[in-house]
This record gives C-alpha cells, structure tokens and sequence, in this order.
C-alpha cells in the first residue's frame, strides 16, 4: 500500500518520534539510541515498526493483570488506552467504525485516557519544542491515509494533552455514548481544523455541538474528572502500556489478545473471531447516505473501509454529492472530511 521510498525516508524520522511518544507516555523510554540495531537490542518498551507504519510497544511490556472490566452483558471486553492527539489513535478510526458496526453486538469497549503528552519540559530524541513534532505529522498523515495537519505545531501548539483528557473524562460523567462523540470531535479539531483543544473555548463548542452540559463539565474538569483521569494514569502504567493506541480484548473466561499499535481491519476482526467463534458477522447499509446518517462525519479512508470502494472510487463519489450539495466538505492540505450538508 505504502511506497518504498516513503518508508525509507520514515525510518530514522519515526524512529526518533517513537522514543518522543513514549517518554511523554506513563512509561519511559531510552531515548538516546544511537541506530536502530541498537534501539532493537535496548530495553526500550516502544520498538518502531517501519513495515507496519506505526509504534509497536514490546510484547514484553504489557502485563497481563487481573483487569476487572466494567461490568457488561457483552462476550468480549475491549480495553482502549488511547489519547486525544494520538496521531495513531486517529489512524485507527476507520477500523473501530467498522467494528463497531459488523461485530458491535459481541463486544464493550472501555476508554482509558494515558497521558501522551503532559508538558514541554524535557529534550530527548531530537524532540524539545513543539515546531518538531509538526514535520512527523504532516508525515503520518500519509503513512494512516487520515488528514492530520501538523501546522498546528507552529501556529498554536498545545501545552499538554491532560486537558482534553480529562475533559472526556468529564463528559463520560454525562454520557458514555456523548464522551465518545466529544472524543471524536475534539480530535478533528485538533487534526485537521488546527485548534488548540486545551482552550476551553473548544472544548466547550465541542461539548455544546454534542448536547453536552459545558458548565459542567468544565466544574467536573477541575475536580471529579481529574481524580478520573489520575486513575487511568495509574491503571495505563499498571499494565505496562507505553505506547498507543493499545486495545487489551478479553473474553469471559479472562483470554487476552492485544494490539499495539495501528493494525489493519482483519487483525481487528480475527482477535473478536478467535475470543468468540460464535461470532457472526452483521450485515449494514453501506451507501453512503446510511453512512452518513450512522456517522456525522467521514474521512475518505473511513468511508472507502466502511463502503468497500477503493480510494479512487470513494473520492469520486464523496466529490460528486459535494457538487450536488448534498454533502460539506471541510479541506485541509493534507486531505478532508465530509459531512451531510445541513
């Protein structure tokens, strides 16, 4: 999928990235590897993965725990430590929509926040302000095939990622189900519309455009939901995750499978088969205005998984409805996202 050109030219940056990812992750890493046979040799718990177009944490690292999940009437349990401006995270999208819609029926997933980034104050791995994290973005935005601009490390860079954090920690205080929108729509203003989510200003639009009570949740933000979100420190370095997203999938008689990093659609998909072989897929509406109805917004990766068209198709059509003025499109240099137009 990937060229090899692109992947070359990848590998020391990403390699580089890895180790800054990490280190402002709960857990540290060792950031002053000399090349990549050496960082491979290394106790790092974060090993990059140039084939697979991510960072992958060390099989060793993630402990397997006596988790105890929120209690659900679900045969899998999945275990999501993840992170507002995760550029990872956001690469994963299009792969959790369509879980959620052809296996949603066998499976909970639990949020857990993990503290990517919690300020400036360090210098390791080539990273020691915001402007050098600009260039791996625009970067990653390729390798995910999902719009990210990294201009928003040079125009209005974010202090820490704490703050959403704990803001979706406050909206789950509300509404499971809204908290996972107010998620989503935090990470698109982060990624493609250039905001500084830690600006109450956003967060608030955010909260407000979902149904969400912003007052409360900005009270809930400096008290209930920060102790929240020190929990899900606490358990994200208990089991040993140093990097994301991480997704821990349990089945009632405690199996673990684990996916570190991004993975395709079918790794998804074979880890729900494996916990439950009575698993059966559930057909969906895959044209688009379903899609649309389903998802308030899509990216064109999101929508070519979700209505199995390749790229050139997905694009002809989602630049077709935009012309017939039945959707709106958002454009960003590094790609955009549709949306029904109101």
């Amino acid at each position: 999928m990937f060229v090899f050109e692109f992947k070359y030219k990848m590998k020391i940056r990403i390699t580089l990235i890895c180790s800054f990812l990490i280190l402002l992750s709960t857990t540290a890493c060792d950031a002053q590897t000399k090349n990549m046979q050496h960082q491979e040799k290394s106790n790092n718990p974060l090993l990059c993965n140039t084939d697979s177009g991510t960072c992958e944490i060390a099989d060793s690292t993630t402990k397997q725990i006596d988790l105890v999940p929120k209690e659900t009437n679900k045969s899998i349990h999945i275990l999501y430590f993840t992170d507002p401006i995760c550029s990872s995270c956001w690469g994963i999208e299009a792969q959790l929509r369509k879980l959620k819609l052809e296996y949603g029926d066998y499976f909970s997933i639990e949020y857990r926040m993990g503290g990517l980034l919690k300020d400036w104050s360090y210098n390791s791995g080539g990273i020691s302000k915001p402007s050098d994290v600009s260039h791996h973005w625009d970067e990653v935005s390729q390798y995910y095939q999902m719009p990210i601009d990294g201009d928003i490390w040079l125009e209005d860079p974010l202090p820490s990622s704490y703050p959403p954090s704990i803001a979706f920690k406050a909206a789950q205080l509300q509404d499971e189900e809204k908290a996972m929108l107010f998620l989503r729509r935090i990470r698109e203003m982060v990624f493609l519309e250039k905001k500084n989510i830690c600006n109450w200003t956003y967060l608030s639009l955010a909260a407000k455009e979902l149904g969400l009570d912003a007052i409360k949740l900005k009270k809930d933000s400096e008290n209930i939901a920060n102790e929240l979100f020190q929990n899900d420190l606490k358990i994200t370095a208990e089991t040993g995750v140093g990097g994301f997203p991480t997704l821990i999938f349990s089945n009632q008689t405690k199996n673990f499978q684990y996916i570190n990093g991004f993975k395709p659609y079918t790794t998804f998909e074979n880890i729900i088969i494996s916990l439950n072989p009575n698993a059966i897929k559930q057909k969906y509406n895959k044209d688009w205005k379903s899609l649309f109805t389903m998802f308030s917004s899509l990216t064109l990766k999101e929508f070519c998984e979700l209505s199995e068209v390749n790229t050139n198709q997905g694009l002809e059509i989602l630049n077709q409805l935009s012309k017939e003025g039945k959707l709106q499109v958002f454009q960003t240099k590094n790609g955009n996202i549709w949306r029904l137009k109101k």
